[in-house]
């Protein structure tokens, strides 16, 4: 009878396990059929108002019109694109790399956060598009200024979401490492850094938009041109010469890029945090 029991119990164990993996993928398919539609359903009202009211393509562009723009303009625009994706994914490295950093000193020493704090609060509050020509006088290099910039913008939410998540470790686990006598590496691996992860990756999440804002703001005060330039300065060429589709074209670019700067900053938050924080694992409702 017991075995009888056992196996009723891995038999509802089985199909529990079943209807959990139905549900996931269920729930995978509307994740990327409901965006989908909702998208689609747009742009298809967008084109139909345009074509309705009989909208000049120098106003308000019919999507099909901005498709054939991407399509004849493409190579030009992909070129641009590729340097302001260099320019965001060099400038979140950098913001990634200073942020941890600097985040780490602030929590080991206070004397320190008291020093260099106020630069940092003074680096976020001042609007980019103020000191922007400040840095292109001073740095010969308008790639550097403008990495400098986009830099300036996606550093604050790194530093500051990691010194608060190095200090939210539970006080009874440091007590804890006190009493076993743990090194700095110890602690500092197996509390400190994954107390810290969640309030880094919802950072991380932040400044990946906001490396990319500082890029195109940067790039639209310091008006460059030429093949190297990012898509700021195609939609900037698009307004003075008045080819609203083509600026059209490089805003979607734009979005499309902030797009999947959120797409992979959240699969990478899946990845690290999936399997053991409250954030990221699934529950049944």
């Amino acid at each position: 009878m017991l075995k009888s029991i056992t196996e009723d119990d891995d038999q509802d164990g089985v199909v529990l396990n079943a209807e959990l993996i139905k549900r996931e993928q269920r729930e995978r398919r509307l994740r990327i059929i409901m965006p989908a539609t909702a998208l689609a359903l747009a742009l298809l009202i967008w084109e139909a108002l345009v074509i309705y009211y009989e909208v000049p393509h120098y106003l308000i562009p019919a999507p099909s019109r901005i498709g054939e723009t991407l399509i004849t303009d493409g190579p030009s625009l992909m070129t641009s694109a590729w340097f302001t994706v260099k320019l965001t994914l060099f400038s979140l490295a950098l913001a990634i790399i200073g942020g941890v950093a600097l985040g780490m000193l602030f929590a080991l020493s206070r004397t320190v956060e008291m020093s260099l704090f106020p630069f940092a609060v003074i680096l976020q509050v001042t609007p980019i598009v103020a000191i922007a020509p400040l840095i292109l006088i001073y740095v010969h290099s308008t790639f550097a200024a403008l990495l400098i910039c986009a830099w300036i913008v996606a550093f604050f939410p790194i530093l500051s979401n990691t010194v608060i998540g190095l200090r939210s470790a539970d006080h009874n686990l440091r007590d804890l490492f006190t009493l076993y006598k743990a090194t700095p590496w110890q602690r500092l691996r197996y509390l400190l850094a994954p107390s810290a992860l969640p309030y880094f990756m919802a950072a991380l999440k932040i400044a990946g938009g906001l490396a990319l804002i500082g890029a195109v703001v940067a790039e639209f005060v310091a008006g460059t041109a030429g093949q190297n330039s990012g898509l700021a300065s195609r939609i900037l060429e698009s307004s003075f010469r008045n080819e609203i589709p083509r600026m059209f074209a490089a805003l979607f670019l734009v979005s499309l890029l902030g797009i999947a700067i959120f797409l992979a900053t959240s699969w990478l938050s899946k990845l690290v945090l999936g399997s053991w924080h409250e954030s990221e694992i699934k529950r049944e409702r």
